[in-house]
């Protein structure tokens, strides 16, 4: 298992993939460059909140960012058919509509 001290070096390493600069990523995250430096130096380490955005933001689990899990969990879709792609384009708009909070519910009773 990786330690903390071991984040910063993922972090960059992400970061660098993505094809981001330190200040792109600053500003996704609404901080400053610094941060950032400092995260990816192990000077600091982000809050809870940001971990979650930077796995959002690089398709990894929060699990892979604190070097729980060693896997980015990422997932080839290269042999997909356009009839998969759209079959999944549709799974994932139906969970989203029934995951979205039903605002009119204390209206329908």
């Amino acid at each position: 298992m990786e330690t903390m001290s071991d984040f910063g070096k993922k972090l960059k390493e992400l970061r660098k993939e993505a094809g981001l600069t330190q200040k792109q990523l600053a500003d996704r995250l609404w901080l400053k460059k610094s941060t950032v430096s400092y995260y990816e130096q192990s000077v600091h380490y982000p809050s809870p909140e940001i971990i979650v955005k930077l796995s959002n933001i690089f398709h990894v689990t929060t699990d892979y960012l604190l070097g729980i899990e060693e896997k980015k969990q990422t997932i080839d879709v290269t042999d997909l058919t356009d009839e998969d792609i759209e079959f999944l384009e549709n799974a994932v708009k139906l969970l989203r509509r029934k995951n979205l909070p039903d605002r009119y519910s204390h209206n329908s009773k």
